[in-house]
């Protein structure tokens, strides 16, 4: 367990909105200095360091005067773009005092879903890391809507995990970490200090809301750790308010609750596809084919294909469904959603007669295609 952090050489932090914000007063400027300091001194000691931070809208709630959380979507937007610019400020302040450069980083999921765009932001980071600066990333609330957005900032520390191969994801948060059940509710709640990231009696331990200045909770978290594992990177949960809590983690000691990734990380490829939040479209395919999929490794092809739905193009990434409903894998399409209606349950000798070309005999390509 005190590996996961001590010998991680590349870290992403991401803070909540409650710690960012003392609970939606306004920028904690004394709680983001800490912050800084302390990534100040990761740093010091050869690692690399990527802040998310929530609070863009939080603070402009308070620089607009606001004392509760406004519901329109244009509300929302107006409050981020006012709140980035204290955010930004604070942060750039903080780390210049303790000798680091910072860059701010807006995302939207349109950015990762994109697969140039995922190549640029990834360039980005990593050049930013070589010249020894620390990127500051946040999502892009002023422009996002409910088709493009991370949903959370846990979500998106998870993305950014896996967009730069991190190490390790550590989660600040106002809880000291994940319990069996509500401590609050249920006097035998055990405190869980560590556990295998992506095993399903996590989730059924954190159900709950978030609080009422962030849109999170402990399911954020935990389904963000399952996400980082899948490039290998082990997560910690951590009261944000401990005293020296990220270094005092790199230099392996135990605190909150660590979420260990499997030891087989997925090719960046494919963890790019495992990653999309939203999908195009969705092939469901027989019994027959889902066993070749998850038993054989082999290629999806269409003859295989029961149903089509929604509109794709060639090369996007669409879902693989049994005919249960369940995800069983994606990837992308080597057809169209239209082409795909004409061929499904065909062999591929019908395919110039049905389409007036000879395209690829595979609807999906193994080298193509991730289980889920």
């Amino acid at each position: 367990m005190s590996d996961a952090l001590k010998s991680a050489r590349r870290i992403v932090v991401k803070v909540g909105s409650s710690l960012v914000t003392d609970e939606g007063r306004g920028v904690d400027a004394e709680a983001v200095d800490n912050w800084c300091r302390q990534m100040a001194a990761l740093a010091s000691q050869g690692r690399e360091v990527v802040m998310v931070s929530s609070g863009a809208i939080a603070e402009g709630m308070k620089r607009l005067g606001w004392a509760s959380r406004p519901k329109e979507i244009h509300e929302l937007q107006a409050a981020a773009a006012v709140g980035q610019m204290g955010l930004a400020q604070i942060y750039e302040s903080k780390l210049r005092e303790h000798g680091m450069g910072s860059a701010q980083v807006l995302l939207t999921h349109a950015d990762l879903a994109d697969r140039e765009r995922y190549l640029n932001a990834r360039s980005t980071l990593l050049t930013l890391l070589r010249l020894k600066v620390i990127p500051v990333i946040n999502e892009n609330d002023t422009v996002v809507n409910d088709e493009i957005k991370f949903g959370d900032n846990d979500t998106l520390g998870a993305l950014v995990a896996n967009l730069i191969e991190a190490d390790a994801l550590v989660i600040l948060t106002d809880q000291k970490g994940l319990y069996s059940a509500d401590p609050r509710r249920d006097p035998d709640a055990r405190f869980i200090d560590v556990a295998l990231a992506g095993a399903p009696e996590l989730e059924r331990m954190a159900g709950g809301a978030g609080s009422s200045i962030g849109k999170g909770g402990m399911i954020t978290k935990v389904l963000a750790a399952k996400r980082a594992a899948k490039s290998g990177a082990s997560t910690v949960i951590a009261w944000g308010r401990e005293s020296d809590v990220l270094v005092r983690l790199s230099s392996g000691e135990a605190i909150g609750t660590t979420l260990l990734a499997p030891t087989q990380k997925m090719a960046a490829r494919k963890q790019w596809m495992a990653d999309h939040l939203q999908l195009r479209g969705t092939v469901v395919v027989d019994d027959g084919a889902m066993s070749k999929l998850c038993d054989g490794g082999k290629s999806l092809l269409p003859i295989g294909v029961v149903e089509v739905a929604g509109e794709f193009h060639r090369g996007d990434v669409i879902a693989v469904k049994s005919l249960s409903g369940i995800e069983i894998a994606r990837g992308l399409a080597n057809y169209s959603s239209s082409e795909a209606r004409l061929i499904a349950r065909k062999p591929s000798s019908e395919f110039e007669r049905l389409l007036g070309f000879t395209g690829e005999p595979e609807m999906i390509h193994r080298d193509n295609l991730v289980l889920t």
